[in-house]
């Protein structure tokens, strides 16, 4: 990677657009991974890159984002452990950790059912249950083993917790003996140089005997370690050098344990290091809001609404443009602070981002391609120290990018031509592009020289751009045009700047007619460019209302449709569920009969019995494919009697059934239809007389208010009624009931989910005409009914 290539990427800006991608590693491997990403050049690697990452972005929109914090270099402990060296606590610990995610990674990944590119990454981690087990049983802290780390630590330190209370134990004799108490300075026990000593006044040092270990700064106080408790210290010492052997043994054997599997450990870290990259670059793509371009190797570029991604979202303008096909050079010009530059640096930095496997912040269907350099000459690097100028600095660069330019590099000069004199400098540029052209290379280039915009008006593929500029604010738009130069606005901006209009006269005249001509034929050019654009806004904005429009339409019709046959297909199921029914009760039927054909000695009423079976059968079947005849087909007869509160009808223009809650004073029915209540006209409904809750069979519906009390049915079917309309039912039926004198009623309302009943007995319990009532039992309907008593 030559020296050319480095800079350039560090004056497009990647290096801080990796610092952004660290941020979202979860590890210190990957945050210092991610810093050290260099741009890929061949299409093949570059697209798995981009795979990669985007198969990260699937499964961290639908599982979350796995953790990696864990991950840390161990490559040199594991070194060590295998020339046989003893690891620390703290290095276990980061070999352990590494383990435990691992296992949470590959756990991670095995939850998924659906295959991605980073399948044999996650099958290439090896995770270690058992050793990772084996250190975190081991070692508690960075500075502390547990007992439980080898029964003969746990032995040991049981020995010295007993021995260490011993020497308590005769010390603290000592301190409470009053022969002693007046030579110390204070009843305590402390430790000093790992020995337990008692504090002694330096004046009475030698009325305590025994070895002295420490003196006080101010000398005041001796510790001393009494003679009776010599042996007993000497002993845990003994203990204490036992401890530190067998803990020395522990860490080799867990370094030994870990340098086995050094190769699997060594090849998890990496993985798990370049997992938390990719998934970093997952993360930074939700972060900026970034797609994946389609890339090719040939040349072509094709950016759509592309953002810089170091500059504010919210305050960046989107740019569009394309090079590589119709063209291969682009001459960008406007006023300063127009917005070249950028256009320049996110040309190159999103190409860069790409090769790096990063998605990139432009619309969706954008076109990048892969090149094996990006050869950038933008800002200067004057210096006083070397005696380079603006146009020395310049020049330095491009003698390197002319030497290194070919048909696989993207070139962009910024000013190209600047800091010298203008006709001098128009010229060079020309022929620096032309020989970057000839080469084969893709040209980006900003100017102000008119020189370079004739160049590429009269030059078949190089292309003319210009960043907008509004005169009258004096301020730049930052919009990219395609195909239209570019404008410096010196005049009018010094206008409005409040420049006297004498001195901008006379610039004027200073200025070349054919100069003049061209400004005007840009000026024009900017003026019909505004009104298409503006006629082109309008245009879309009443295409995008039509076709509003036209969804709504089509979505409103849509409901219909399936409001319609959710009707339709309601009314079927409901006439299916019927015909079950009958069904069963016929088959239930026909096995009490063929029970009782067996007790039957004459043959004659054996064939009855099989006929009418038949008969029955028969009918069922045509009731049941009736049911796929259109109900716009049938023909219904006139109601035999005047619609009643507490009918169902059905509604002609729905397809849908209806309970009539109440009959309105000028005619018209207020109805019921599952949780919507509508007013409707009698021409608009048909009066279902089978509906009749109160029809039984030799019973037929009653008509008017009152009801013979003869044939008062001594029970009311409720099933297939919501709970409004079932509840105003029942009040009604209770009433004509207890006016009939019944004494008790059978309410069905069927099993269910049990809304029905619970409604249908909460409205009992409301009645002060009802007595008692209860569910029914083995041969009255069980669950399905309720048993009511009048008072």
């Amino acid at each position: 990677m030559s020296q050319l290539y480095e800079k350039s990427l560090h004056k497009l800006e990647l290096d801080q657009v990796l610092a952004l991608l660290a941020e979202c590693a979860g590890s210190e491997a990957g945050k210092a991974a991610c810093l050290k990403l260099r741009p890929a050049h061949d299409l093949e690697d570059v697209q798995t890159l981009l795979d990669e990452t985007t198969a990260a972005s699937d499964l961290c929109s639908r599982k979350g984002n796995p953790s990696f914090a864990g991950v840390s270099d161990v490559s040199a402990a594991l070194e060590r452990a295998d020339r046989g060296g003893s690891l620390q606590p703290v290095e276990l610990l980061h070999i352990a950790a590494v383990l435990r995610c691992a296992r949470t990674v590959k756990g991670y990944c095995d939850e998924e059912e659906k295959a991605t590119v980073l399948d044999p990454l996650f099958q290439a981690i090896t995770p270690n249950k058992y050793l990772e087990d084996r250190i975190y049983g081991a070692i508690l802290s960075e500075e502390e083993i547990a007992d439980s780390a080898s029964p003969e630590l746990a032995d040991i330190r049981r020995h010295m917790r007993i021995q260490s209370a011993k020497i308590k134990d005769g010390l603290q004799k000592i301190i409470s003996s009053p022969a002693y108490s007046k030579f110390l300075r204070d009843p305590i026990i402390t430790i000093r140089q790992g020995r337990y000593v008692v504090p002694v006044k330096s004046e009475h040092k030698a009325d305590v005997p025994g070895m002295v270990h420490d003196v006080s700064a101010t000398g005041s106080t001796y510790f001393v370690e009494p003679m009776s408790a010599v042996n007993a210290n000497n002993a845990l010492r003994e203990l204490e050098l036992k401890e530190k052997k067998e803990i020395e043994r522990i860490l080799a054997e867990l370094s030994a344990e870990a340098a086995a599997h050094r190769e699997d450990i060594t090849l998890t870290v990496s993985i798990l290091v370049r997992l938390d990259v990719i998934f970093a670059k997952a993360k930074l793509a939700y972060r900026m809001r970034a797609w994946p371009p389609i890339m090719n190797d040939e040349g072509r570029v094709q950016l759509r609404n592309a953002r810089h991604p170091l500059i504010d979202s919210a305050k960046v303008v989107p740019i569009s443009l394309h090079i590589g096909t119709d063209f291969d050079t682009m001459i960008i010009t406007g006023p300063n602070t127009g917005g070249k530059t950028v256009t320049l640096k996110t040309i190159g930095l999103l190409t860069l981002m790409a090769e790096c496997g990063l998605h990139v912040p432009a619309g969706d269907g954008s076109t990048l391609s892969t090149f094996d350099a990006i050869l950038a000459d933008i800002g200067d690097e004057q210096s006083i120290a070397q005696s380079l100028s603006t146009f020395s600095s310049h020049m330095r660069t491009i003698v390197d990018v002319v030497a290194e330019c070919s048909d696989r590099t993207l070139v962009l000069f910024d000013e190209l031509g600047a800091g010298t004199d203008p006709a001098e400098g128009a010229a060079l540029a020309i022929a620096l592009i032309e020989y970057c052209r000839k080469m084969g290379s893709r040209v980006v280039a900003t100017t102000h020289y008119a020189e370079l915009k004739l160049y590429a008006m009269r030059t078949a593929g190089v292309i003319n751009a210009s960043c907008e500029f509004n005169v009258e604010t004096l301020q730049p738009t930052y919009k990219l045009l395609i195909g239209i130069p570019g404008k410096s606005n010196a005049f009018a901006i010094s206008r409005r700047l409040g420049l006297s209009e004498d001195i901008l006269k006379e610039a004027a005249d200073l200025v070349g007619k054919s100069d003049k001509d061209f400004e005007d034929v840009l000026s024009q050019l900017e003026t019909q460019r505004q009104q298409m654009e503006a006629a082109r806004y309008e245009a879309e904005k009443l295409r995008l209302e039509t076709e509003k429009i036209k969804r709504q339409s089509e979505d409103y019709s849509a409901q219909l449709q399936r409001e319609k046959d959710k009707a339709l297909e309601a009314a079927r199921r409901e006439a299916q569920q019927i015909i079950e029914d009958a069904r069963r009760t016929a088959n239930a039927a026909s096995d009490e009969l063929k029970a009782f054909k067996k007790q039957l000695q004459d043959s004659a009423d054996t064939t009855g019995i099989n006929q009418r079976q038949a008969e029955l059968r028969r009918s069922l079947n045509e009731a049941e494919s009736k049911l796929r005849v259109s109900r716009k087909e049938e023909k219904r007869p006139e109601p035999k009697r005047s619609v009643l509160v507490g009918d169902t009808v059905e509604i002609l223009k729905l397809g849908t059934k209806a309970s009539v809650i109440a009959i309105n004073k000028d005619g018209t029915y207020l109805l019921q239809a599952g949780i919507l209540k509508m007013t409707v006209k009698p021409e608009e409904v048909y009066l279902l007389e089978s509906e009749n809750p109160y029809k039984q069979k030799g019973h037929p519906a009653h008509s008017g208010r009152e009801m013979k009390l003869s044939s008062m049915p001594a029970e009311v079917d409720l099933r297939g009624m919501d709970a409004v309309e079932a509840i105003c039912v029942l009040d009604r039926y209770l009433d004509e009931a207890m006016r009939a004198n019944l004494q008790s009623v059978r309410i069905i309302h069927g099993k269910g989910t049990g809304v029905l009943r619970t409604a249908v007995q909460k409205e009992l319990k409301k009645n002060k005409f009802i007595k008692s009532f209860r569910l029914g039992v083995y041969g009255e309907g069980e669950d399905g009914v309720t048993i009511a008593e009048f008072r």
